[in-house]
């Protein structure tokens, strides 16, 4: 280790109490003044882990075999919990994954940052409120003063990380850990994120240690890299380095795992599909006592779609661009204006007693498995649900669909008597396909399936997906702000925003030759043009 270095591990062991086996073996690297070092590698990898222990942020059960943790010349091992406090969010901040978790839902921003700055500078009042406001400024937030008093709830995921960030820059530290700070984030917000960090970073002369799973983050904005498998640093080396000479045979699977090919091509023949002729989701706002409409949220607006049999349509945009809307009024699950036709029949004006039996050709695969499945069921009560709903009675015919089903995603249909909680993110997953797939439909609409996957895991849902729809002759409607998996997945693309059609076109089209400067901004933010 370097006489320079800010930061130092050494042999870093950790083991949770009551186990017998380490879960972080044998961790070593330095981060120096000004450096941003990655840490990278998949959920469970230990990369959460190691980041809270360099505080000793973990539960106080957990304990250190082995290694020691240095700043400066301060050893964090054996520092007691006031001399941790005297550094936790003062000279070493963090910005945890999940800001809506992190932030006090009860208390406003200005009491939040000034939490931090009484703590540590002892300022209070009209000083902190300043201050608070300063901060605010710095990471962007419009209306900064108007926003001092907002909630957490009240602002966009973008803005509550800012504010997530104004908090652990409040005592200008030298080391700031940011723990998968753009996971959930459209691509654009990510990118001025993680430009602000660069630019606060030169600005102060501030270390980052950045964890995450996400490649494309990695290349352009870290100087180093660590690469943690099952606990163990396996590689760390110049970023450069890293993604044109890796040595290590999982860190080289980790750039492979790049969801990438295209799908089969579409028949010029194939029937149309699904139709859909000026559709309008408008959401009314109303005051006043008797509730008098004033005007009109324009979630979807006048958009029109087609998708042939076998077809792809990736639908593309922020947050709260209409993409997730538009698919539910397709599904009629939400009240729209506008024609929508499946296999030539209108559906738009159907009840929904109508709709029924035509639920089984039109399916959807929600963002969040584990969410979306019961915990209280097992895999064969939730895949056959479906079948049942339809009026599938047949005990053994529905166990028989739910096994081809469970076969074609590639699980072993022996799992059928456990439950959603004993399954990785993305096995939860296949199993959410199943669930679709058991019906036998021919319109699948996939909102985000891989946004909470590692990008090895994207990779096989994207091969899994494709192979399904080669088989099968199934329809996707593709939502997504992932970009790679989109192009991966997609024969055409939407691009949507305010609740408008920017752009359409084919896949590689759109890649290459961009049109619309929204999404020319898309593509550029990716770092996959």
């Amino acid at each position: 280790m370097s006489q320079d270095a800010l930061l130092t591990v050494d042999n870093l062991h950790i083991r949770f109490a009551g186990q017998s086996e380490s879960v972080v073996k044998g961790v070593s690297f330095e981060i120096k003044p000004a450096e941003t070092l990655a840490l990278v590698g998949e959920s469970g990898s230990g990369k959460s882990v190691t980041a809270l222990s360099l505080l000793k942020l973990l539960p106080e059960s957990t304990e250190y075999p082995q290694g020691e943790v240095h700043y400066h010349e301060q050893a964090l091992m054996h520092a007691t919990e006031p001399q941790l406090r005297q550094l936790r969010g003062n000279r070493i901040s963090y910005i945890f994954q999940e800001p809506m978790t992190s932030l006090n839902p009860l208390h406003t921003l200005e009491k939040q940052i000034g939490e931090t700055l009484r703590l540590h500078r002892g300022l209070s009042g009209n000083k902190a409120r300043i201050r608070a406001l300063e901060l605010l400024n710095l990471v962007g937030i419009p209306q900064a003063e108007r926003r001092l008093s907002s909630y957490p709830h009240e602002l966009s995921g973008g803005q509550r990380q800012r504010v997530m960030i104004a908090m652990a820059l409040a005592n200008e530290p030298e080391l700031l850990i940011a723990d998968e700070p753009t996971t959930a984030l459209d691509v654009t917000i990510q990118q001025q994120i993680l430009e602000l960090l660069q630019e606060l970073q030169q600005k102060l002369g501030m270390a980052i240690l950045l964890i995450t799973h996400d490649l494309n983050i990695v290349r352009r904005y870290a100087h180093r890299v660590c690469v943690m498998h099952q606990g163990v640093l396996v590689e760390q080396a110049e970023t450069a380095k890293i993604f044109t000479q890796a040595e290590h045979p999982y860190t080289q699977s980790l750039l492979d795992a790049e969801p990438g090919g295209h799908p089969q091509p579409v028949s010029e023949t194939a029937p149309v599909l699904l139709n859909a002729e000026q559709m309008k989701v408008w959401f009314p706002l109303t005051r006043g006592l008797f509730k008098r409409v004033y005007d009109h949220v324009k979630a979807v607006n006048h958009i029109s779609l087609e998708l042939r049999q076998g077809e792809t349509l990736g639908i593309v945009g922020e947050s709260g661009s209409g993409k997730s809307t538009l698919a539910m009024a397709i599904l009629r699950l939400i009240r729209s204006e506008g024609a929508i036709s499946f296999e030539s029949t209108r559906i738009d004006a159907k009840t929904q007693v109508e709709l029924r039996p035509l639920r089984q050709s039109m399916q959807i695969v929600f963002q969040d498995p584990y969410g979306s499945l019961s915990p209280r069921m097992t895999i064969e009560e939730i895949v056959a649900e479906g079948l049942e709903v339809q009026g599938v009675t047949d005990r053994g015919e529905r166990a028989r669909r739910v096994i081809d089903a469970l076969n074609d995603v590639q699980l072993d249909p022996s799992i059928r008597d456990r439950y959603p909680h004993e399954f990785s993110g993305g096995q939860r997953q296949r199993i959410a396909i199943a669930r679709a797939l058991v019906l036998r439909p021919k319109l699948i609409v996939l909102d985000e399936p891989t946004s909470a996957l590692d990008r090895s895991v994207q990779k096989q849902i994207v091969e899994l997906l494709r192979d399904l729809q080669s088989r099968y002759k199934l329809s996707y409607l593709f939502i997504s702000h992932d970009l790679a998996v989109v192009r991966a997945l997609s024969h055409r693309i939407m691009v949507m925003q305010g609740g408008e059609l920017i752009e359409e076109g084919e896949t590689e089209r759109l890649f290459h030759k961009p049109q619309n400067p929204y999404t020319q901004a898309l593509i550029e933010a990716s770092g996959i043009a």
